[in-house]
């Protein structure tokens, strides 16, 4: 084993049973359960807005994924929460309806090139900013549609070394950021081995491996615990978990049982066509399916 890999291998390890200590402080105000349940702000027509805290409550989730606000052709994201008397409202709500902020959404980049956008830097730092403050330990960083490495595989030395400067601003704040890519799980592991950092780790979205008609417990496996920083736990819209015959969850459930991971089951879609903008009666339905693979009675 050459130099670099060792030392990787080691700080892959050490964040390991760091993120593990982690996820059991985030999941200390409430019942000590192994998997937890959150909704994304965004995706409940509440993108930074206080009520998705009372929202969340209503629809029976453990927690809420903050987004970071628009980017557009901005210098960086519309983040409201800059603001620190409103953020101390969020921090309040949350204590009050025993709702944990489960990770911050970088969910502008959906739509942009991580590889080609200038001044990734500062907005990755202000994401990490917020993090801190409101004491998140995990972020979600889609490389978008324009920084698909499946489709645009010439793009994956800048992206490389890009997320290698992302990682190095991780490991000062003592985060994780979650990538999600188009790569199947082999793929995804080379790029993260490239990377190099354990401050950098997968996103995992199942709509993704299901979509690309992969198996998702062998993706799963592949990926393994310790390079799985959240999940969310959804598939394209159309029908609810419950209903959806090309996922199984209590084999899902088996098998991250198996790997020994836990954490986060972030809701982001899987919603009923007959109604897609009823966010009670969708993402309500899910949560409360969720809730009953994954969480002990």
């Amino acid at each position: 084993m050459d130099r670099r890999k060792f030392l990787f291998n080691t700080s892959l390890a050490l964040t390991a049973g760091l993120l593990d200590r982690q996820i059991s402080w985030a999941a200390a105000p409430q019942a000590q359960q192994r998997y937890k349940i959150a909704v994304c702000d965004w995706m409940i027509l509440k993108r930074q807005k206080l009520g998705a805290l009372q929202l969340t409550k209503d629809i029976g989730a453990d927690g809420v994924e903050l987004d970071m606000g628009g980017l557009g052709t901005r210098e960086t994201f519309d983040n409201k929460l800059t603001d620190a008397a409103l953020r101390q409202k969020f921090i309040d709500e949350a204590k009050r309806l025993n709702i944990e902020f489960a990770s911050v959404a970088m969910s502008g980049f959906y739509a942009q090139s991580f590889a080609e956008r200038p001044g990734v830097d500062r907005m990755v730092q202000d994401c990490i900013d917020l993090m801190q403050q409101l004491q998140v330990k995990v972020a979600f960083l889609p490389l978008g549609i324009q920084g698909d490495l499946v489709q645009h595989p010439e793009l994956r030395p800048v992206i490389v070394k890009r997320l290698q400067e992302v990682a190095k601003q991780a490991e000062k704040a003592n985060v994780i950021i979650g990538i999600e890519t188009a790569l199947d799980a082999k793929g995804e592991v080379k790029l993260l081995d490239d990377i190099g950092s354990a401050n950098i780790q997968s996103y995992f979205n199942f709509a993704n491996a299901l979509e690309g008609g992969r198996d998702l417990q062998k993706e799963l496996r592949i990926l393994g615990k310790h390079r799985i920083a959240q999940i969310h736990c959804t598939d394209k819209d159309g029908v609810w978990l419950q209903d959806n015959t090309r996922i199984h969850l209590p084999k899902v459930k088996h098998t991250l049982d198996k790997m020994g991971w836990s954490g986060w089951l972030v809701i982001e879609r899987s919603r009923d066509a007959k109604d897609p903008r009823n966010v009670k009666w969708n993402f309500g339905a899910n949560a409360k399916y969720l809730k009953s693979v994954f969480q002990q009675a």
